[in-house]
C-alpha cells in the first residue's frame, strides 16, 4: 500500500513545489515593478518619503533617479536584489538609507511574537464559542441547532475599533496594560485581543456548525453506548472535525502578521504590516520586496505544517480511502432564530428608510460632533453631517459590494479548491498578500476606483476559500460511499453533483458569511488610503475609518457604523441558517 502510494506522493510534492516557486515568483515581480506601474514619477515619491515638506525640484529629482538607478527599470533592480540575497544582503532603504535585513527582521520577530500571542487568543475564544456543541455532544444531549449570532457579532466587530477601545479603556483609563509601543509581554496583551477575539469567533463558528456532524456518527454512538466518559467522546469530535477547519488557520495566521497594520499603528507597534504598507505607500523598493518575501515565507511554512497536522490527524483512513464521511444530523431550530433574524432585517429596513430621507453631504461646521438627539438620531461627524443620513445612503453600496466581492471571491475558491494539486502553492501565496499591497498593485494598472478595490479583494480573497475546498474534498474523496459510487461506475459529473459539491458548499457558505463583514473593512481601509471608494460617498467601512480617531472623543460617531456591520453579519449568518433549515433534504447516495 505505501509503495503504491509513493510515486502519487512524489507527483503531488512535486506539483504543490512548483506551484509554490511560480506564484512566489510572481509576485515578486509584481511587487517589483510597483513603482513603474503607478504611472507616477517614483523619485518624486521616495523624495518626499524622506523629507515630508520638501517640494522637490527637477535637479533634485534627477540626482534621486541617478542615484537608485531607476532609469534602469525593474528588472536589473529585481536582479541584484536576488543576487544579494544568498549572502543575507537585501540592499539599503531608498528612504532611510540603512540596511533593509536588519529592518524586516526586526519587524519580522515583533509581528512573530504578535501572532502567538494573538493565535493564543485566537484558539481561546474558538473554544469558547463552540464549547457548548462540544458538551452536549458528547452527552447525546445536542438536540438544537445553534443560531450562530455570538459568533457572528464577535466576528464582525472591526479590528481596528476593537483595538482603539481596548487602548482607550485598558491603557489609558484603567491603566492595566501599555497602549503604546513594545516594551515586554504586556505590550502584546492589548493588541493580541484586538487580533484574536475576531479570528477566534470566526474559526469557532466554522468548527460549531461542523462539531454535530462527528458526534453525529457511528463510532460516536458506540462510544457513549459502551460507557466512554463525555471527554474522551469530545477529543475525538474535535478531532474528527478540526482537518477541516485547519486550513483557515493559514489565511488567519498569515493576516495576524502582514494585516494587521491598522491595530499596529493603533498601538504603535514596529511589526511587519506596518513596515510592507510604509514601504509600499513610499515605494521603497528594496523594503517592500524582502517584506513581501518573508510573508511568502512564512505562509509556505504554516502551510506545510498545517497540511501535515491535518493529515495526522485524519491518520490511515486518508490514505486507504476509509474515511467515514460527516453528514450533518436533522436539528430543531431555536425559537430564538426566527425573531432574530426579523428583528435585524426590521432595524436595517429602518435604518435605511430614514436616512434616505436625510441629506448624506450636507455639511454644517456648526454641528460638528454632535451627540444623538431628535434632529441627528445617531449624531453628526467631524463635519457636521448627519450619520444616520450617510448610513442610510451606503447601506445599498456597502452590503451590494460586499455581497458581490464575498460571492465572485467564495466562486474563485470553489473553482480553484477542486484543482488542488495546482492551487494548492499559489493559495499558499495568495494568502501571505496583504489585500492593501494588492489595491496598491492593482490602482497602480487601473487607477483608484470602487471596482479597483474590488478586484484587489477578490485577487486575495479567494484562497480561504480555496483552502477550505480543497480539504473538504479530500476528506470527502477517502469515504468509503464515494469509493462504492466509483466501483459501482459512477462517473465523475454524478460524484460532484451528489457527493462532492453537497459536502463543501454549505461549508463555504457559512464560512463566506462569517466573513462578510471583513470584507467591508478590508474594502474600507483601501478607500481610505485612496485606493477605493472616494470621499464623500457614504459607505458603512469608510465610516468607521473616517470617524475612528474621534471614537474616545465622540463614540457615536462609530457606534453606528459598528452596530449596522454587526446587525449586517448577525442577519446574514440566522437567515442562511433559516434558509439552510427550510430547504433541507437528505442528499441522495450520502
Amino acid at each position: 500500500m505505501a509503495v503504491a502510494h509513493a510515486p502519487a506522493l512524489r507527483s503531488y510534492t512535486g506539483r504543490l513545489a512548483a506551484g509554490r516557486v511560480l506564484a512566489g515568483a510572481a509576485l515578486l515581480v509584481a511587487v517589483a515593478t510597483l513603482p513603474w506601474l503607478s504611472g507616477g514619477d517614483p523619485a518624486r515619491t521616495v523624495l518626499r518619503a524622506r523629507s515630508a515638506d520638501q517640494d522637490p525640484t527637477p535637479s533634485q529629482l534627477a540626482a534621486v533617479r541617478e542615484q537608485l538607478g531607476l532609469d534602469q527599470g525593474p528588472w536589473v533592480h529585481l536582479a541584484h536584489w536576488l543576487g544579494g540575497l544568498p549572502r543575507g544582503d537585501a540592499g539599503v532603504s531608498w528612504v532611510s538609507g540603512a540596511p533593509v535585513m536588519p529592518q524586516v527582521g526586526t519587524a519580522l520577530s515583533v509581528s512573530l511574537t504578535l501572532m502567538l500571542g494573538a493565535l493564543a487568543v485566537t484558539v481561546l475564544v474558538a473554544g469558547l464559542v463552540c464549547a457548548r456543541t462540544v458538551f452536549l455532544g458528547s452527552r447525546r444531549r445536542l438536540r438544537q441547532d445553534r443560531a450562530g449570532t455570538t459568533a457572528a457579532v464577535l466576528a464582525s466587530l472591526p479590528k481596528f475599533l476593537l483595538a482603539s477601545v481596548l487602548a482607550t479603556v485598558c491603557g489609558v483609563w484603567w491603566g492595566w496594560f501599555p497602549s503604546s509601543g513594545w516594551e515586554g509581554p504586556q505590550s502584546m496583551v492589548l493588541p493580541s485581543l484586538a487580533l484574536g477575539i475576531p479570528s477566534g469567533a470566526m474559526l469557532g463558528g466554522i468548527l460549531d456548525q461542523a462539531l454535530p456532524a462527528a458526534f453525529h456518527e457511528p463510532w460516536a454512538r458506540t462510544a457513549y453506548a459502551v460507557g466512554m466518559p463525555p471527554g474522551h467522546i469530545g477529543r475525538n469530535g474535535l478531532r474528527r472535525t478540526l482537518p477541516g477547519v485547519l486550513p483557515q488557520l493559514l489565511p488567519t495566521v498569515v493576516a495576524l502578521v502582514g494585516g494587521a497594520v491598522a491595530v499596529e499603528k493603533i498601538f504603535n507597534i514596529p511589526g511587519l504590516g506596518r513596515l510592507a504598507l510604509d514601504a509600499a505607500v513610499a515605494q521603497d523598493l528594496p523594503v517592500l520586496q524582502t517584506a513581501t518575501l518573508a510573508l511568502v515565507l512564512l505562509g509556505v511554512a504554516a502551510g506545510t505544517a498545517i497540511r501535515a497536522l491535518r493529515h495526522a490527524l485524519l491518520g490511515r483512513p486518508l490514505r486507504d480511502n476509509a474515511l467515514p464521511a460527516l453528514h450533518r444530523p436533522p436539528l430543531t431550530v431555536p425559537p430564538s432564530l426566527r425573531w432574530i433574524t426579523t428583528a435585524c432585517a426590521l432595524a436595517l429596513l429602518a435604518l435605511v428608510t430614514a436616512g434616505l430621507l436625510r441629506d448624506p453631504l450636507q455639511v454644517d461646521t456648526a454641528a460638528r460632533l454632535l451627540s444623538p438627539a431628535l434632529e441627528h438620531p445617531l449624531g453628526t461627524d467631524a463635519l457636521g453631517r448627519d450619520l444616520l443620513a450617510r448610513l442610510g445612503h451606503g447601506a445599498l453600496r456597502t452590503a451590494g459590494v460586499a455581497l458581490a466581492v464575498t460571492a465572485v471571491s467564495a466562486v474563485i475558491g470553489l473553482l480553484l479548491g477542486m484543482t488542488p494539486r495546482a492551487s494548492a502553492g499559489p493559495t499558499e501565496v495568495a494568502s501571505t498578500l496583504p489585500a492593501v499591497l494588492a489595491g496598491l498593485l492593482i490602482a497602480g494598472v487601473t487607477g483608484p476606483s470602487v471596482w479597483g478595490a474590488a478586484s484587489a479583494v477578490c485577487a486575495v480573497g479567494w484562497s480561504p476559500y480555496a483552502a477550505q475546498t480543497a480539504a473538504l474534498l479530500e476528506q470527502e474523496r477517502a469515504s468509503g460511499h464515494v469509493a462504492a459510487s466509483v466501483a459501482l461506475g459512477a462517473g465523475r459529473l454524478h460524484l460532484l453533483r451528489r457527493h462532492l459539491l453537497p459536502a463543501v458548499v454549505p461549508a463555504l457558505l457559512r464560512n463566506a458569511l462569517l466573513r462578510l463583514p471583513t470584507t467591508v473593512l478590508v474594502l474600507a481601509s483601501l478607500g481610505f488610503l485612496g485606493l477605493g471608494e472616494q470621499p464623500p460617498t457614504p459607505e458603512w467601512g469608510r465610516l468607521l475609518s473616517e470617524n475612528q480617531p474621534y471614537a474616545e472623543l465622540a463614540p457615536w460617531t462609530v457606534l453606528g457604523p459598528a452596530a449596522a456591520l454587526v446587525v449586517l453579519s448577525v442577519l446574514a449568518v440566522t437567515g442562511s441558517l433559516l434558509g439552510r433549515r427550510n430547504g433541507e433534504r437528505q442528499v441522495p447516495g450520502r
